[in-house]
Parts: structure tokens; C-alpha cells; sequence
């Protein structure tokens, strides 16, 4: 049109708009464009199989309007054999979804909400467990606290392993600290886990948790809410920068090349490394909001839980479950227990005696030898029956002399190893970890004696043999294939003459 307007004939316009020059006489006779002349297709190329069922199928869908085509297509045909086939299915997902959007049930809605520069920030735990994390070759489980201004979507996090609310406090009190300041809000789920311990009522259980939570809120000036069980979409500010960031995690470990760390360090290093990227492009934002958060208090809050136990006469004490072991010279002492969301501290007299690591889960044990070492020696009988005793192997090589010894000299393998192990508490563990090394790898029987002699010489062992394996060449595989072509290629006559 615009050529024949220009003055071209209809034979050039229509071969500059590659059509036919019938075709070009009918658009110019019409005066109207291609798509304004075309029909909208309205009737059906064939008959519909369910217009007589139709009528059946709405009265299901009405009682229980979540029903599958699948599921309505396998009714139909019980109740009418021979007539419908599941070649048919389409055609009824066709109907079924149609029916949905004019007459089915109204579906949930999502209103996309103004974030306010300083007012919101949102907290979660999210799993990375299924990125493959390992530390020196070994699965390191473990979740993400994960913290996210809404307005400015800063966020950070930190290493964790539960849904504690020691986690949580540490994990915000970090997030704020780095932040250096405090939005008026804080908003979570609906935090569940954090108050799993079933051998409390849960109204318990959920009072004390809103106690020491309303108390870290206060602490920090924060005013807190939280959304709707299984409805995670309330917080959905962090539940997307969680997939966000699974999402860059897994992109930067794909271009390290490794999955591998040599230490929980290193992998939280390559952790704020990552934080910092995301952030990089986040700072004009995060430059306005800075102003309109609150200010932060003089000192962090001490959110640890406090409990009081008495020393068994195992030289143990049960927290939360899990058994630890103290010196033995608090046995029958009331001792008060400070525990952290990744440790626990031991105080008795004001005093800090011990920090032990925290156990994961319930019902595990950890009893450090050097604790009851001094009166296990004078009763080297219980040794063999003590339900810790697993734990009194510091190390491999600790094991195999235990095992070398039972098979030399049977009668004194407890007593002999547990001298050993006494060795290892007075000096050190690592010199007589070296003299096991030289005595196993010799022909001299393990004792004691000799252990301790190696100790007082300080005689080193040899270091340990790396182990290089050269990458296999593959070019011989490559042979056997271009081999097994020629074999399998047909032969001809002439080849056979």
C-alpha cells in the first residue's frame, strides 16, 4: 500500500511485498491490512466426544473441582465401556481447562507489595545440603541463615546447622552488626522448628521461645511478625533470594572447579565472597535505605539458653539429650551451662571452666579421654565394657594400636593402651601419635614403655608418601573403537577375492 501510494504500479508493489498481484488487488480493493480481513476461527473441525457426559462431568467438578482429566476420563469410562478412549485425554484437558478459568473456583491471589526504604527485613533458614559441600572429602550437611533488607534486597548469612533459635539469634545479631543498623521490622515464618523439643508441652515450649525472642526484638528496638504456617509466600522477599542465591552458589562452584574445601573457613570465606557480588550491584539502594535504620545498640545480646546439672558420678552431664563429658573433679558439682548455638559453655564460680562443641541432633555422646583418663588408668577393667568407649580413640592410629595390642598380648591390651592414652594426656597427643606410627610400621612389639621412650626422644617419623596418579591416556581406548568399526564394516567381494 505504501508503494502503490508512492506511486509504484500494483505488479512492483506486490513484488516488493512478495505476494501475488491477485492477492495485492484484493488488500487494495478492501482497504484494510492483512490481519483485520482475517477469520477468527470459531467452529470445530470435528464433534466433541463429551458434549453428551459434558452435564456428568460438571457435576463432579462442582463437588470436588480439583478432579485431574485423568481421573475424569478413567469415571467416564467405568461408567460408559468402550465409548472413550485415552487417546481422548487431550481433548477433555482442553475442556477441563477451559471450564476452570470461565466457571471453576477463583484462584489465590498475590498482591505485589511497596517495600519502604529502613522499615522491613526478612530472616530464613534455607538447606544447601544438596550442593555437594564437602570439607577434606567428606558431606558437610548444613543449612543457610539467611538475612534480606526487602527494599534494597541486601542480604547476607552465615553457616548453621538447625532451626534453633540460638541459630537465629546469632545468625540477626550478625546480619545487623554487618549491616549497622536496624530496620524498624523483622519479619519470619512461623519458626516451628525452633521449638521442636518434644519432651516439652508445647505451650511451654512456645512461651519460652517467645520470651527470649520479644527480648532479642527489644534488645535491638525491632518490631516482629511473622507469617502463616505453609504459607511461605508471605515471606516471599527471602524465599526468592533463596533460590537466588542456591542459584550462584552452585554457578561459582561450577566455575571453581570443586566442590571440595579444605576447612568450614574456607568455605565461609567463599560464602561472603559470594554475598559481597550480589550486593555489588545493590549499594545505591542500600545507600538510601541507610539513614532510616535505627541505631545499634552499645553490645550485642547474650541470647545463650542457661541450665543448671549436676555431674554424674560418669563424670558426665546431659544437655538437651546429648551426654558430655567434664573434668572429673566437678563430680557431684551443681555447674551451669551456657549453651550457644554451635557451643557450650561451662561455668562453675563465676568461672569459666570449658567450651565444648555443640552436638547436632539428640541422643549423642562426646567424652574428651582427658577428662576421666586419671582414674580410668586405676581401673583399667571398666575399660572394656564402658559404653563411651568408642570415644577414647582419638584417632585412627590410636584404634589400630588398641587392635594390634588385643591381638599380641590380650590379658594386658586394656591397661597397656590405656597407659598409652594417659601418655597422650600428660605430653602431648601428637608426639604419641608419631611414636604409634613408628612402632606399627616396625617390628618391635607396642608398649607403654616404648611409647614413652619414643616421646622422651623425639624421635620424628618419616614424612608420609604423596601419592601421584597420573591421568590415564585415553588415546588408546580411541584405537579399540576405530578397531571395532573396521571389524563391524561390511566387506566386499572384491575385497574377499
Amino acid at each position: 500500500m505504501q508503494s502503490v501510494t508512492n506511486g509504484d504500479s500494483l505488479s512492483t508493489a506486490a513484488l516488493k511485498a512478495g505476494m501475488d498481484e491477485k492477492t495485492a488487488r484484493k488488500y487494495r480493493r478492501a482497504k484494510a491490512l492483512p490481519s483485520t480481513l482475517k477469520a477468527r476461527h470459531t467452529w470445530r473441525t470435528r464433534p466433541d466426544p463429551f458434549e453428551a457426559v459434558w452435564s456428568q462431568v460438571c457435576e463432579l467438578l462442582e463437588v470436588n473441582p480439583g478432579l485431574q482429566a485423568i481421573t475424569l476420563l478413567a469415571e467416564l469410562q467405568r461408567r460408559y465401556p468402550g465409548q472413550f478412549a485415552m487417546g481422548q485425554l487431550r481433548t477433555l484437558q482442553r475442556k477441563l481447562k477451559v471450564w476452570r478459568a470461565l466457571e471453576g473456583p477463583a484462584k489465590e491471589v498475590f498482591f505485589p507489595q511497596e517495600h519502604i526504604p529502613g522499615e522491613l527485613g526478612a530472616s530464613d533458614f534455607c538447606h544447601l545440603s544438596a550442593l555437594g559441600i564437602t570439607i577434606q572429602g567428606r558431606p558437610f550437611p548444613h543449612l543457610l541463615y539467611h538475612f534480606v533488607l526487602t527494599y534494597s534486597n541486601w542480604e547476607t548469612g552465615g553457616i548453621c546447622f538447625s532451626e534453633s533459635f540460638e541459630s537465629l539469634s546469632a545468625g540477626l545479631q550478625d546480619a545487623l552488626w554487618e549491616l549497622g543498623g536496624v530496620p524498624q521490622r523483622h519479619r519470619t515464618d512461623s519458626l516451628s522448628a525452633a521449638v521442636q523439643d518434644l519432651k516439652v508441652p508445647a505451650a511451654d515450649r512456645r512461651e519460652e521461645f517467645r520470651r527470649s525472642y520479644t527480648a532479642l526484638l527489644q534488645h535491638y528496638g525491632m518490631r516482629g511478625e511473622h507469617t502463616q504456617a505453609g504459607h511461605a509466600h508471605e515471606n516471599g522477599d527471602v524465599e526468592q533470594r533463596h533460590h537466588r542465591f542456591k542459584v550462584a552458589l552452585d554457578q561459582a562452584l561450577m566455575l571453581r572447579g570443586s566442590r571440595d574445601f579444605n576447612s568450614r573457613e574456607e568455605y565461609g570465606i567463599f560464602l561472603r565472597q559470594i554475598f559481597a557480588q550480589l550486593n555489588a550491584g545493590r549499594t545505591a539502594r542500600l545507600e538510601e535505605e541507610r539513614p532510616l535504620l535505627g541505631p545499634l545498640p552499645s553490645a550485642r545480646l547474650n541470647t545463650r539458653k542457661l541450665f543448671r546439672v549436676r555431674v554424674s558420678p560418669g563424670s558426665t552431664i546431659r544437655v538437651q539429650h546429648n551426654v558430655y563429658s567434664v573434668p572429673s573433679r566437678l563430680i557431684g558439682e551443681w555447674v551451669e551451662v551456657r549453651l550457644g548455638a554451635e557451643d557450650l559453655e561451662l561455668w562453675y564460680g563465676q568461672r569459666l571452666i570449658e567450651c565444648l562443641p555443640r552436638l547436632r541432633g539428640e541422643y549423642r555422646h562426646r567424652i574428651a579421654y582427658r577428662h576421666i583418663i586419671d582414674w580410668l588408668v586405676r581401673k583399667p577393667g571398666a575399660f572394656a565394657h564402658y559404653c563411651y568407649r568408642e570415644d577414647l580413640f582419638p584417632s585412627s592410629r590410636f584404634r589400630l594400636t588398641y587392635d594390634h595390642l588385643r591381638v599380641q598380648q590380650p590379658r594386658r591390651a586394656d591397661k597397656e593402651y590405656l597407659a598409652i592414652l594417659h601418655l597422650a594426656a600428660r605430653e602431648s597427643e601428637q608426639r604419641v601419635e608419631d611414636a604409634l606410627r613408628l612402632l606399627l610400621a616396625g617390628d618391635e612389639p607396642i608398649t607403654s614403655r616404648a611409647v614413652a621412650d619414643l616421646v622422651a626422644s623425639g624421635q620424628q617419623p618419616a614424612p608420609l608418601t604423596e601419592v601421584a596418579v597420573q591421568a590415564a591416556d585415553l588415546s588408546a581406548y580411541d584405537g579399540l573403537l576405530e578397531l571395532a568399526e573396521t571389524l563391524a564394516s561390511p566387506v566386499s567381494t572384491s575385497e574377499v577375492a
